[in-house]
Parts: C-alpha cells; sequence; structure tokens
C-alpha cells in the first residue's frame, strides 16, 4: 500500500466538479445502477453485534447500508446531499419493504450540523471531499453521535490500486488514523486501522484496503 502526497497541485474546474452535488445528480439522475446494493463488509463487522437503536448513514447513495440497517431493526435515517440519490435509496428501501422504518436527509457532509438530532450510530462509508477535508466532516458527524452511541467512518486508503482515477480523486483517500484530530474529547477509539478487501474491478481481482475508524462516546 502506498500513499500518495498530502498536498498537490489546485483542483482544476472540471476536478473540484466532481466533489459537487450537481455532478450526483447527474450521475443519479439516468437508469444505471451505480452501487451494488449490499451492505459495505465494515458496517456488518462492527455493526452487528450493537443493540439496534437510532441510526445516520451519511452519503448514503443508493441506500444499501440503510437498508441492511433497516432490516436489523434500527430506525434509519439515509443523508446525502443528493436529491435523485435520496429518491433512489427511497424507492429501494420500498422495494425492500423497510419504508417504515427510514427517513431521508438531504444534506452536505461538509456543512454537516447535528442542529440538535443525536443518533445511537453515526456511519459514513466512502465519503471522500476533496483537499483531506475528511477529519474536519469526521468532527462534524462525532457531534450527532448520543451519550454512549458510535462513530464509524470508513473510506478508501490510498493505494496503487486506484491509479486509474485522478490525482484529485486520490488525494481525497486517506488513512484511518489522519481522521483522530477531528475526534473530539469524550470518544474512544476502538478501531484505528486500514483493512485489507479483495475487489473485483473489470473482471480482475484487486486487493484495496479500507480505512476504519470505529469509536465510542464515552460522554
Amino acid at each position: 500500500m502506498s500513499a500518495e502526497p498530502v498536498h498537490g497541485d489546485p483542483l482544476t474546474d472540471e476536478e473540484a466538479a466532481l466533489f459537487e452535488p450537481p455532478s450526483w445528480e447527474e450521475r443519479y439522475s439516468g437508469g444505471r445502477k451505480y452501487w451494488s446494493g449490499n451492505p459495505n463488509p465494515q458496517l456488518v463487522a462492527e455493526v452487528r453485534e450493537l443493540t439496534p437503536g437510532t441510526a445516520l448513514d451519511v452519503g448514503c447513495g443508493e441506500g444499501g447500508d440503510v437498508i441492511w440497517l433497516a432490516r436489523q431493526g434500527w430506525r434509519v435515517t439515509g443523508a446525502d446531499f443528493s436529491a435523485n440519490g435520496l429518491a433512489r435509496a427511497a424507492r429501494h428501501a420500498d422495494e425492500a419493504g423497510v419504508a417504515e422504518r427510514t427517513d431521508w436527509w438531504q444534506v452536505d457532509a461538509r456543512t454537516f450540523a447535528a442542529e440538535g438530532r443525536s443518533y445511537d450510530l453515526v456511519t459514513t462509508h466512502f465519503l471522500h471531499p476533496p483537499d483531506h477535508g475528511m477529519a474536519g466532516v469526521t468532527g462534524r458527524l462525532a457531534e450527532a453521535v448520543a451519550p454512549g452511541g458510535h462513530l464509524l467512518v470508513v473510506g478508501h486508503a490510498p493505494s496503487e490500486a486506484f491509479t486509474h482515477l485522478t490525482a484529485s480523486q486520490r488525494r481525497a483517500m486517506f488513512l484511518a488514523e489522519e481522521l483522530l484530530p477531528g475526534l473530539p474529547d469524550g470518544f474512544d477509539a476502538l478501531v484505528v486501522e486500514q483493512r485489507p478487501r479483495t475487489v473485483v474491478r473489470d473482471g480482475v481481482t484487486v486487493d484495496v484496503h479500507d480505512s476504519t475508524l470505529f469509536a465510542r462516546r464515552t460522554q
């Protein structure tokens, strides 16, 4: 596993657009399905033993993790900055028979504020704001964790497996330990590691690592 340099050239307008809502609104406007619909493996690994309560999934995309959590007995709010993505997720939740256990919230994680809301679980998978902004997002999401609740943040670790992506996209990846400065006081970090995983891309098996931060709010 090799990391990209921490700093790079400023984003071009075209690169910056990849991280903004209009790009994702366009992506989700067609009929193509982008994600498998299966729950992310680190979510299953860390959450399956928890007692179900209320959950917030930020960057929920097409709703795969929301549906899995709802099926486990959680009351889940799926959040995303794409209205089209949320519409897809809501439709998928309805088709899965869990619509009554789900709510939806259009919000940008980069400006997220808990606004008095709290959840037993706050989770986000593969959310990669540009310019190494994920530590700040982690701090914002932590504000929505109820005392005794858990925060799970998972993303792509920098790797040669992602050379097909743009340099700006690779710079947005992170290591789990880089998120720790964003974790407020009152949290115990239970897991801070890069977990290996194999994926199949265009028929080829590729080794990647999931940067995984799992923390519990103690006060």
